[in-house]
């Protein structure tokens, strides 16, 4: 019997449609019990088999230095920076150098609707938290513990810590978003991962392209570095959260970290980046114990992309130096004391910093590194006013 005219065409039509997208895995049901048993943001019933004594001396430790954290630091320096805040600003942030610091972006940024954080750390698999033992459970929490009172007592995490946190049972980047969200009273609500499309879209981790990748390590984007354990699927998330108590459209967040090495060699030639921040804009930005990486011409593109993009700029002395600022049209203030890198960098780049910091006005907190003589410093880097 001779097929219908129209089947050959319908069959070719079909045949050349693209594929339908495989639904993104949804790993929210995990973000919740890693908030429950990490962050100690509520006190809903454990997870069968989670033993509730280790959760609980865990809590009690965890508590007593975010109840510091917010006496101490988002009392005081939140305040005040909002009080430096022309009105108008975006509330779109982009935070490079940032490993697990989505804590002081939301002290620096409150009002903040999205925020995308950028640096050598991977997300990390939410998984293992399901069929841990108590041995697990109890040196993964002191490992978290460990690694996150940097972030909590100092305003600043040391590199050795965020490494730390990128092996063992509990993913290191993905606890310290979730301690940053318990402190400042919000609850994830969706926890997907994603990769960059060469057009800046996002994918979302499907099931079969974690199948793919489940037995490929994430990369080790720095040879000094410490490789994770977990699949390079892990690499980036979108962490959705919500006020408590709120109203899930208008005191609703979006938090996605990417894994990237920010130098010209890798995120220069990254092309789903770079166009993916491009499609931020206009946004303000931030950066703070950053090893002066943006002084470095190596770091030339993404300082470029700050300085054609923000509008307004948080950092300690490891943000941008006036050669650039001044030439790309912003101003700088700046705050407490500055008398010579913390670390080894730049003696002209120094030199102008300390001019910059000559008549600067006091500062009561401490924002990311000291100074050489261990003296608290910020800096302000914004559009100078339009000439009249």
């Amino acid at each position: 019997m001779r097929a219908p005219m129209f089947a050959l065409p319908l069959l070719a039509i079909l045949a050349q449609a693209p594929a339908a997208a495989a639904p993104a895995l949804d790993f929210t049901q995990e973000a919740k019990i890693l908030y429950r048993v990490v962050a100690c943001g509520n006190d809903s019933p454990l997870p069968e088999g989670i033993d509730a004594k280790i959760v609980d001396e865990h809590c009690k430790e965890l508590h007593r230095r975010a109840d510091l954290y917010k006496e101490t630091w988002i009392k005081e320096a939140s305040p005040f920076i909002q009080g430096l805040k022309p009105a108008g600003l975006p509330t779109t942030v982009v935070y490079p150098f940032g490993g697990g610091d989505l804590i002081s972006a939301l002290t620096t940024y409150p009002e903040a609707k999205e925020i995308t954080t950028m640096s050598l750390e991977h997300a990390g698999d939410p998984r293992r938290i399901k069929g841990i033992t108590a041995k697990q459970l109890k040196a993964s929490l002191q490992l978290i513990r460990t690694t996150s009172s940097g972030l909590l007592t100092a305003n600043d995490s040391k590199t050795e810590n965020l490494m730390k946190g990128q092996r063992g049972e509990i993913p290191g980047q993905l606890s310290f978003f979730l301690i940053a969200l318990m402190v400042h009273g919000y609850e994830p609500v969706s926890l997907k991962y994603v990769k960059t499309n060469p057009d800046g879209s996002l994918r979302y981790l499907s099931q079969p392209e974690l199948d793919e990748l489940q037995k490929k390590e994430a990369k080790l984007l720095n040879k000094v570095w410490v490789a994770p354990d977990f699949s390079e699927a892990f690499d980036n998330l979108e962490l959705i959260a919500v006020k408590k108590g709120g109203d899930p459209v208008k005191d609703r967040i979006v938090h996605r970290h990417f894994a990237q090495n920010l130098d010209d060699e890798h995120f220069g030639k990254d092309e789903g980046m770079k166009n993916y921040l491009e499609a931020r804009a206009p946004i303000v930005a931030m950066t703070k114990a950053a090893s002066y990486l943006l002084w470095r011409d190596a770091f030339s593109t993404i300082r470029n992309y700050l300085l054609d993009n923000m509008q307004f700029m948080v950092s300690d002395s490891t943000g941008i130096p006036p050669k650039f600022a001044t030439r790309a049209g912003f101003v700088q203030e700046a705050y407490g004391k500055f008398n010579e890198s913390f670390l080894g960098a730049s003696a002209d780049y120094n030199k102008d910093f300390v001019k910059l910091w000559k008549d600067a006005k006091p500062l009561a907190f401490r924002y990311g590194y000291l100074d050489k003589g261990l003296s608290k410093h910020m800096l302000i880097t914004k559009k100078a006013p339009a000439a009249k």
